[in-house]
């Protein structure tokens, strides 16, 4: 198949940031790109070749939407799996396969499928309802503290919270949800895994995530993580592990624990590009969305080694400002060596909304830290006044 510069074109489920980003490697090899997403206001619109407005839940508009292009891909796990399912049967290359999908879209099934696997990961009990939920409590079934995830729709940082008493409860949504046990843990560590449609199998190196402690959003990642190289071994190993079992096709990145005795443990994953991977633009000699289209495409897989140091800064909203928004001393940090900013193209700011990026990428990973800070005190995310 002629990918570069014909008639070829691949499909994105999805119009938002990583979809962009997704772009960006289309564009460099000249691959035509249809995207769909619900917002006319998404990242996506100006920098697809199409760009459809449409529900990603919506049976008819997926698979219509489907049926344009030659290969179908996602940037967010929240799409309508019964079209996908109907795609892939009349012979649609759909990547990852809703089947893989299905096991990952309701976090409750996701965890299933680790305790079923042999993947090692925190303890959990699913609950039909929040009813349910207290119902166990009562019992004694389930003790504080606990952390609470929304089984499905959850994303950065929202349908999760850490539930210490009853009084944290009482503003939780009546959905389908799990009670983790907590888990003490020195780091919060992420593998990306990235798989072809024969099977070729490359890992990112593993990162470090330091996250924001009221909204649950990562703040850092740190590449490479700053542990011992026989946990990084043994994080790979397990991420890998994930990997053969979900049999995906793409890219996998796999959140895990660190607990305070080295051990291992699995939190979630995302089928996709994702936040832990966004430093390996500037940092890697293949970045993460450049990888997903080698994978989906069947194309050989790139290096995956980092170049240098990188650390990535979320930027989100300041809280106290909603409205149009204003990147407050963006050309500050552009004056310094090894930083780049990275703009989402989401014209309205509220609190914790992800904004853009900026990577740091440095040879001493003490100066690219000492960096990420200045950066992080210095650019704020406000809005008009």
């Amino acid at each position: 198949m002629n990918y570069f510069s014909s008639d070829f074109k691949i499909g994105i489920l999805g119009g938002g940031q990583l979809g962009k980003m997704l772009l960006a490697e289309t564009r460099k090899f000249d691959i035509q790109t249809y995207v769909l997403d619900p917002s006319d206001e998404a990242p996506c619109q100006f920098g697809a070749t199409k760009f459809f407005r449409g529900s990603l839940m919506d049976y008819d508009t997926v698979y219509n939407f489907g049926k344009m292009v030659d290969v179908l891909t996602i940037e967010i796990e929240n799409v309508n799996l019964d079209a996908l399912d109907t795609l892939e049967k009349e012979g649609m290359k759909v990547y990852p396969s809703p089947k893989t999908l299905r096991m990952i879209q309701n976090k409750g099934r996701q965890k299933d499928f680790y305790a079923e696997n042999n993947i090692p990961t925190s303890f959990h009990i699913r609950f039909a309802d929040l009813t349910e939920l207290k119902n166990a409590l009562e019992k004694e079934e389930v003790t504080f503290p606990f952390v609470w995830k929304c089984a499905q729709f959850g994303y950065d940082g929202n349908g999760v919270k850490i539930v210490r008493s009853a009084q944290d409860l009482t503003d939780l949504p009546e959905v389908e949800c799990i009670a983790e046990q907590m888990v003490p843990f020195k780091n919060e560590l992420a593998v990306i895994v990235s798989r072809s449609v024969s099977g070729e199998i490359k890992t990112y190196p593993v990162v470090e995530m330091e996250f924001h402690p009221e909204a649950n959003q990562v703040e850092y990642v740190i590449c490479p993580a700053r542990i011992d190289e026989k946990v990084a071994d043994k994080a790979r190993n397990v991420a890998l592990q994930v990997s053969e079992k979900f049999n995906h096709v793409g890219l996998l990145a796999v959140e895990m624990f660190q607990t305070k005795d080295d051990e291992i443990l699995v939190n979630e994953v995302a089928p996709r590009p994702h936040n832990s991977g966004h430093y390996s633009i500037e940092g890697s000699y293949t970045s993460q969305f450049e990888q997903h289209i080698r994978s989906i495409l069947n194309l050989p897989l790139g290096n995956t080694d980092s170049k240098v140091a990188g650390i990535m800064v979320n930027l989100v909203g300041a809280e106290g400002f909603s409205g149009p928004v204003v990147y407050e001393n963006i050309e500050k940090i552009m004056a310094i060596d090894g930083v780049t900013p990275h703009i989402y193209g989401k014209r309205e700011t509220r609190p914790f909304r992800k904004m853009g990026h900026v990577t740091i990428v440095n040879e001493n990973m003490t100066e690219a830290r000492r960096i990420a800070e200045e950066v992080k005190n210095s650019i704020r995310v406000i809005s008009v006044q």
